[in-house]
């Protein structure tokens, strides 16, 4: 990230990236309790990403935060498709655990969408 506001767009990703840091912490201790494996390497996290990885030398701001609110969105998607899985199950903590994320996603979506009008 650079540019004027790169404190500012700095300060947001990094919020943003610690909220998706807990919610990996919490998927994964959620696996374990249900009886579940978890991711074991690099290479197993490689077979499973489903969001492509951007290796562009340079990449701007706008376009950066626009490919972070389309990523955001992607997840909602992704998590919309767990969520029915997990209430199929009756998995109630699960579903519940799914409906904060999802909201988690869709504010950090909102928030990279105001942040390029």
């Amino acid at each position: 990230m650079s540019g004027p506001h790169f404190r500012d767009h700095h300060l947001l990703l990094d919020e943003q990236a610690a909220q998706i840091f807990e919610m990996s912490d919490v998927i994964a201790e959620r696996v374990r309790k249900i009886g579940g494996t978890t991711i074991r390497s690099i290479g197993h996290i490689a077979r499973l990403q489903r969001l492509a990885d951007n290796d562009h030398e340079y990449v701007g701001p706008k376009e950066m935060l626009l490919e972070l609110q389309a990523d955001n969105k992607a997840l909602v998607t992704s998590l919309r498709a767990a969520h029915e899985v997990t209430d199929k199950a009756n998995d109630y903590a699960s579903t519940s655990l799914i409906e904060v994320w999802i909201d988690e996603a869709e504010r950090r979506a909102w928030f990279l969408f105001e942040a390029t009008r």
